[in-house]
């Protein structure tokens, strides 16, 4: 019987394998889309068929591999069809197949298409690295369940073996029970308060031949630098949009910022009872995975906003690079109020820069979102480099945000990047995003008190640094 159970699952197998083969053939085009996770799949396969020695030695009680199960594991590739957005709350899924010239992909285009190691998400996760941090690997996550899996632990990252412990969310819209928000810490720099040496850093790097830049103008900066110096008028209506990045290598931060966020929304929600508050949702991954970007237009129930967060989960990726500029003109075409008390602000969480290629898309996604009237704040998460610190801290000065920065203090995620800025306050991530929405409500510029301070980079006094060079500059 057992025999016969080995000789069913290698046929299964061999069925599988073959349908894969046909569908990496049929879609050349797709070479794109074979993912660190699908050469996993066809690793773990080949071990099953017992390549490798030992590998067919089946322990008693083992089952096989029921062929029903193969089919439906490749049924939603080999049909050569895009995947669409099921999800009844969001806009159709853009189409998900690989790009062809015409959509400038890299492989068409003929650069060289890089898996990114941080994004191996349920497939198996991803081994402990020095390109990690501290922080060793990543735990697994469920498929499509919804729910992100793993462990409980809280801020304990690492373990003796050198696999992260996720915390749960368990979709109970409830921020998750085993992750408390005020965790992560984060913070926070102002650009145009310090234009002259924003400007020094963005010419620096494209002299150093940085690829991938934005295309703005240096007009382009200096008008935002003129317009947002200026001090703003108080508001009395809040609209809020959360654009996420939701690929693998999310994985070891996004419960705590969906935790924190869901706290956040109910503090916003209290802080201002009196003022009409509305909240969106833009998630978003890239190219060949199951969506590229899911969005939720405004709506006023802060409660339905919060039950749409707590849904979602970190998956996909594969290659470094997002599709970040996809994921802010879809913020752009969200049902913004034009009014002129409204504050308009958008919080961009993401640890991953835009494809090279689609710079000059993503500088027109941030000017119109200029042009709405929309601030961003940019979070940086993990694993961040330089082009995606860049192309954040122009996001905000352009729009008139701030750039806000997760740190290593939390003990939570990955290696986070010291930014390149000379000093600044190191706060909760929730105390810096409440003291950016007072700001943007009351008009009215603060420093964090000192009860929020956990620690200070350089040496800040009275809101400045004065640099060895004799530079001062302005700390937020």
């Amino acid at each position: 019987m057992k025999n016969s159970i080995h000789t069913h699952s290698r046929i299964s197998i061999l069925h599988l394998l073959t349908a894969v083969f046909v569908d990496f053939t049929n879609r050349a085009r797709a070479v794109e889309r074979f993912t660190v996770k699908r050469v996993l799949f066809l690793l773990l396969c080949s071990s099953m068929l017992g390549i490798w020695s030992g590998c067919d030695q089946t322990a008693d009680g083992d089952e096989g591999v029921d062929s029903s199960t193969a089919d439906a594991i490749i049924d939603d590739d080999v049909d050569g069809e895009a995947p669409k957005d099921e999800d009844s709350g969001g806009v159709d899924a853009r189409d998900a197949s690989a790009p062809s010239v015409a959509d400038g992909g890299s492989v068409a285009d003929g650069s060289s298409v890089t898996a990114d190691p941080r994004k191996m998400s349920a497939a198996g996760g991803t081994p402990g690295g020095s390109d990690m941090g501290g922080s060793g690997g990543m735990g697994p996550s469920s498929a499509d369940s919804g729910s992100l899996a793993g462990s409980s632990s809280g801020a304990d990252i690492g373990s003796e073996s050198g696999v992260s412990t996720i915390p749960v969310i368990d979709g109970s819209s409830n921020g998750g029970a085993n992750v408390k928000p005020g965790t992560l810490t984060a913070g926070a720099w102002d650009d145009n308060r310090n234009f002259d040496r924003f400007f020094e850093y963005r010419s620096s790097l494209l002299q150093g031949g940085l690829v991938g830049v934005m295309p703005t103008s240096d007009g382009d900066h200096a008008d935002a630098h003129e317009l947002f110096t200026t001090t703003p008028d108080p508001r009395t209506t809040l609209d809020v949009a959360l654009v996420i990045d939701t690929t693998g290598s999310m994985l070891d931060e996004i419960a705590y910022l969906q935790a924190e966020f869901l706290a956040l929304s109910r503090a916003i929600e209290e802080a201002y009872p009196n003022s009409e508050q509305r909240w969106s949702l833009v998630v978003y991954r890239d190219r060949g995975d199951v969506y590229v970007v899911r969005s939720y237009d405004f709506e006023t129930s802060a409660t339905a906003f919060r039950t749409r967060l707590d849904e979602q989960q970190a998956d996909g990726g594969g290659d470094y690079e997002e599709a970040s500029d996809e994921a802010l003109a879809e913020m752009n075409r969200m049902a913004w109020r034009a009014d002129d008390d409204v504050a308009r602000l958008a919080f961009w969480v993401a640890d991953a820069p835009h494809h090279r290629e689609k710079a000059k898309a993503l500088a027109e996604a941030v000017l119109a979102a200029r042009d709405l009237g929309v601030h961003i704040y940019p979070v940086a998460s993990s694993g961040v480099d330089e082009l995606t610190e860049l192309t954040m801290r122009s996001a905000a000065q352009l729009t008139g945000g701030r750039y806000l920065f997760l740190t290593n203090d939390s003990g939570v995620g990955g290696e986070h990047k010291e930014p390149t800025i000379p000093c600044y306050f190191v706060t909760k991530l929730d105390d810096a995003i409440l003291r950016m929405v007072d700001i943007e409500m009351t008009g009215v510029y603060r420093e964090p008190s000192e009860e929020e301070i956990i620690r200070k980079a350089g040496d800040p006094q009275d809101g400045a640094c004065r640099l060895e060079s004799g530079e001062e500059v302005e700390i937020f």
